[in-house]
């Protein structure tokens, strides 16, 4: 294949002539900045010092004209420095040319486009060097010129001092307080005391025990080696007590026995029994004591189940002790077992939630408004054995309106007697009735007379039910001695109702 004809490669002669190189003009300042500096050969690593010739290099903006104006050079001083060196002219024609910036003394890091420029102080020559001349030495000053300028008489100094011992003094027992109420354990304590006395007013229980316990005594009944210790009541002026059988039957029994009335005020004397009633746990004492508290009787009969009462006595010897509570309930008939062979002990009584223990026996039983109203007797406790173990909030307490009937025969004669239905009855329940079965009827007693039998079941004495033995016999002591009451009863499955008249026990 035949090539398409070139003149120009037949000629020899280039196709198109070279382009010319585009050089633009070098700016001076441009040079001067980044091109060797005049007077260094060699690789570029010397700073640039400006020419004689007026050229400057600006590498930044110009200083503003305020700041130039007042750190810059006076017009027409060809001085770089603020201050010249001592034993120059005026206008510096005396000093030496400045050595080259890359000189090793010169600053490297100066800026030749600065306005001004810092040099050494301006000192003498003659300044620097050291003067071995030996200057003359003042006066010595004294204390009082150092501290007050002027001199002081040595009374004010001494007075000064003293000053100054007592603040210290002053500082010193500052100190010692501020370390012995620092502690984190103890220090003084602020506490608010209230400026009245407390309020107990009229019917309270404070005020029902301050006027009821210089009533209640403490009795001690000694015996040889043995003893036991109850309460008593002041029933009467001329020194009569009402407390329980089971309190003095130790002295009963025995004449060498010795009965001690012990009272609020810490007085003690010698008490004489007036006389007792097993039946019913009451007894009555007298001590010899002139103008003695008398407590209040109140009526056992207007108490109700609910009713706020307290219990005053010495329980376990612990004299003068109170204990509040309510009424339990009423009519609940007790039985206990009499002391030393006595026959057993029933009364009509009182069940009260007051703490009462032993040692409270005979002690008051009394209403919100301080009215004796019950004589503690017994309580019901959780042991197996009898008078062992604490309360239990079971106490029971003698009527009042029994208790003063019974003390005032005891008082007028010495004893007392209780209406007798004539029968020994015991508990039952059955299917058609509950009350009191009786057992044996006494020959020529009241029940014989009235055609009570044996088996027959008393339900009803009077006015009040009957459902156990022990309810019979307070049922019937409710009444008087030859009294006609009518009995309720069941014989053989049929109700009657039958008159006695009860006769003495």
């Amino acid at each position: 294949m035949s090539q398409p004809n070139n003149p120009a490669e037949n000629s020899g002669e280039p196709r198109l002539a070279p382009k010319p190189l585009d050089r633009p003009p070098v700016d001076p300042a441009q040079a001067a900045s980044f091109a060797r500096p005049q007077g260094v050969d060699g690789a570029f690593d010397k700073l640039y010092s400006p020419s004689r010739n007026g050229d400057q290099v600006i590498a930044k903006p110009p200083a503003p004209e305020s700041l130039a104006e007042a750190f810059g050079r006076p017009a027409g001083a060809d001085d770089v420095r603020l201050q010249r060196p001592a034993g120059e002219g005026e206008n510096g024609r005396d000093r030496p040319p400045e050595s080259p910036l890359w000189s090793k003394t010169a600053d490297p890091w100066r800026d030749p486009g600065a306005a001004a420029v810092l040099g050494g102080p301006a000192l003498d020559a003659r300044d620097e060097e050291p003067d071995d001349e030996e200057r003359p030495r003042g006066a010595m000053l004294s204390l009082p010129e150092v501290l007050f300028g002027r001199r002081v008489k040595p009374v004010a100094l001494g007075l000064l001092g003293v000053i100054c011992l007592l603040i210290g003094a002053v500082g010193g027992l500052v100190g010692w307080w501020l370390a012995s109420t620092g502690n984190s354990l103890t220090g003084s304590a602020t506490i608010s005391e209230a400026q009245a006395a407390k309020e107990r007013p009229p019917g309270s229980i404070a005020d029902i025990a301050q006027r009821v316990s210089p009533a209640v005594i403490s009795i001690e009944v000694t015996s040889g080696q043995s003893g036991s210790v109850g309460s008593g009541v002041v029933i009467d002026p001329n020194g009569y007590v009402i407390t329980n059988d089971h309190v003095i039957s130790m002295a009963a029994d025995d004449p060498q026995a010795k009965i001690t009335a012990v009272f609020t005020d810490g007085t003690r004397t010698e008490a004489k029994i007036v006389g007792t009633d097993p039946k019913t746990d009451l007894a009555v004492i007298k001590v010899a004591v002139r103008n003695p508290v008398v407590i209040q009787i109140g009526k056992s009969s207007n108490l109700e189940p609910g009713d706020a009462v307290i219990a005053v006595g010495s329980p376990l010897g612990l004299q003068n002790t109170v204990t509040a509570g309510i009424v339990s309930a009423l009519h609940r008939p007790i039985t206990a077992q009499g002391e030393n062979g006595e026959p057993p002990v029933t009364y009509d009584a009182i069940q009260t939630d007051a703490p009462i223990n032993r040692g409270n026996s005979g002690g008051a039983l009394v209403d919100s408004t301080g009215a004796l109203v019950g004589i503690n007797s017994s309580i019901r406790t959780d042991s197996g054995e009898a008078g062992q173990g604490g309360s239990i909030g079971i106490g029971f307490a003698i009527p009042a309106d029994d208790a003063i009937k019974i003390a005032r025969e005891l008082i007028s004669t010495g004893q007392v007697k209780h209406a007798d239905i004539g029968i020994n009855a015991a508990s039952v329940s059955a299917d058609t009735s509950e009350g009191a079965q009786v057992l044996n009827v006494a020959d020529g007693g009241p029940a014989a007379k009235a055609g009570i039998a044996e088996g027959d079941v008393i339900t009803q004495v009077g006015n009040r039910l009957v459902r156990n033995a022990a309810e019979l016999t307070v049922a019937v002591r409710e009444h008087n001695i030859g009294e006609v009451v009518p009995v309720h009863l069941v014989r053989q499955g049929r109700p009657l109702v039958v008159d006695v008249t009860l006769g003495s026990d």
